[in-house]
């Protein structure tokens, strides 16, 4: 199947997800993270999941980033460079759904790109050589190319991987892990 079809086939199979099972699914991927040798560094990004897309509910994993004191950088999409700006989620920082429903800081202090250790990616679907399809838009392909070459990738899946996807662009900038609620693969 080509990127268009999987992103039809796993936002349909999304649909179908209870608010019981996501919360299930989503702990059980927060504490598959917990296998990871991940957790020296200081700066680690995590997306606001989107309800309404019925996306992996990121808040387990904040409160395990938050017991391990790490500072945790939250984007903003910035729509007119086609980028994502990052700042530092701190106990004032103000939240506001933009017009995708994506939860994003209204401001705050400014993290670059080049000071964050792990990387949270949000995904549709991932094959088993750590590519992953997301929304279409390249956000994340931009952002992490921004970033240090060292940095950690980690996507995060209710579904298992696919074998391998037929149209892999240069742009695309694979996966060093992904968890499930049943896996952690490692790229």
């Amino acid at each position: 199947m080509n990127k268009t079809d999987l992103r039809k086939k796993y936002k349909a199979l999304r649909i179908d997800l209870s608010p019981e099972v996501i919360e299930e699914y989503s702990l059980k991927i927060a504490n598959n993270l917990l296998q990871l040798d991940v957790w020296e560094g200081d700066f680690y990004h995590l997306f606001l999941s989107i309800a309404e897309q019925k996306e992996v509910d990121t808040e387990f994993i904040l409160h395990i980033l938050q017991g391990k004191d790490k500072n945790v950088v939250i984007p903003r999409t910035d729509i007119e460079h086609n980028n994502l700006i990052n700042y530092l989620l701190t106990e004032t920082t103000k939240i506001k759904k933009n017009r995708w429903n994506i939860p994003e800081p209204v401001d705050g202090i400014e993290i670059p790109s080049a000071k964050i250790d792990v990387v949270f990616v949000p995904l549709l679907a991932f094959d088993k050589n750590g590519h992953r399809i997301g929304y279409g838009k390249g956000y994340y392909d931009k952002f992490l190319s921004n970033c240090k070459p060292n940095i950690i990738k980690i996507g995060l899946s209710f579904y298992e991987a696919e074998e391998a996807f037929q149209d892999v662009y240069p742009s695309d900038i694979p996966l060093d892990y992904c968890v499930t609620p049943k896996k952690v693969y490692r790229f």
